[in-house]
């Protein structure tokens, strides 16, 4: 990984500051210099995942660009909950665009960027577009991959929640298979969303070969800061998806957003790596594998599935897909020899 993780044995704290750290080894959450780019005030749910992602992922790139940032932002729950007209939460440049064209206006606005340079004008600004994964993985996805094809400038940042949270709670093609949404109501033979739909947007960028893709989450913030600093060192398309439980939509505690994005991972459903121009380059190693029990049974969408008539075969084939994972991306870490 770009980071190596710190262990709890080595500063005596799972605080997000870490203070016992040096210096330079500390978060930049840590630091009374952080920009707070997604101030206080906000509308955001208790346990809000994608209100911790946006804050960790924008005030990391801000210290990357020594706060010479523009962040263009979809429609959805984080444009809804941190801009309530006339109120807003943003302390940087920010521009709200409608549900599906948020790469588009990055790239015009790194389009005009690189002609104000050529003119002599500033040539340190960067720019981020950032939208939930219905504007990212359905609504936008065209313009995505547009934005793609043609090496933008742009670092796009996805906040995976698994479902069009703002507006309901209904599927979106990055939700699970078995999840009860408002579309996917958990009845008949094959209760809650199929399986064999959706899209894995990770691998879709991979394929466009661009220069850098990640997936990080906000359980572990070090990692996820990394990622962003080392995108915004890269010039072109760059894409990074963080996943953010949802408290709301997934029936899931306020206090459990941490564990469940940790468990994700852990289990081997959300893989966390790296990778450039198409190929994995890194990969954040399981030390032991935690069963996708573990992690349905924290979240009311999955209850159906452990009812009066347990769904061990759902159950299977949700732990199936997490080995099949762990098979592909190497993720088991190996003992010592």
């Amino acid at each position: 990984m770009s980071y190596q993780p710190i262990k709890f044995y080595q500063t005596g704290t799972f605080t997000v500051g870490n203070r016992l750290l040096e210096p330079e080894d500390r978060s930049v959450q840590a630091n009374m210099r952080r920009t707070n780019s997604l101030n206080s005030g906000h509308r955001a749910c208790q346990g809000c995942g994608e209100a911790l992602g946006a804050r960790y992922a924008i005030d990391a790139a801000m210290s990357a660009t020594d706060n010479q940032l523009i962040a263009v932002n979809a429609t959805g729950c984080l444009e809804v909950f941190s801009t309530p007209y006339p109120e807003t939460s943003w302390q940087i440049p920010w521009i709200h665009s409608l549900f599906g064209n948020t790469a588009a206006v990055a790239t015009g606005i790194a389009a005009a960027l690189k002609i104000k340079a050529i003119k002599g004008g500033n040539d340190r600004v960067r720019v981020i577009a950032q939208g939930g994964d219905g504007g990212t993985t359905d609504i936008g996805f065209g313009c995505l991959s547009g934005m793609f094809e043609r090496n933008d400038d742009v670092l796009y940042i996805c906040y995976d929640n698994e479902g069009y949270m703002n507006t309901g709670v209904q599927r979106s093609s990055a939700t699970p298979p078995a999840a009860r949404t408002a579309t996917t109501m958990a009845v008949g033979e094959q209760p809650g969303n199929v399986f064999g739909q959706g899209k894995n947007l990770p691998l879709i960028a991979m394929a466009h070969g661009i220069p850098y893709v990640a997936t990080a989450t906000v359980a572990d913030l070090h990692d996820l800061e990394a990622k962003v600093t080392r995108a915004m060192q890269i010039h072109g398309a760059r894409y990074i998806h963080i996943f953010v439980p949802c408290p709301l939509g997934w029936g899931s505690a306020s206090n459990d957003t941490i564990r469940l994005a940790r468990l994700a991972k852990e289990t081997g459903l959300f893989p966390v790596f790296e990778a450039e121009h198409g190929e994995v380059t890194a990969v954040s190693k399981i030390r032991r594998p935690l069963p996708v029990d573990d992690y349905l049974k924290l979240q009311r969408r999955f209850a159906h599935l452990f009812g009066a008539r347990p769904r061990t075969d759902v159950i299977a084939r949700i732990q199936a897909q997490a080995d099949r994972n762990i098979r592909k991306y190497q993720l088991l870490q190996e003992a010592p020899q």
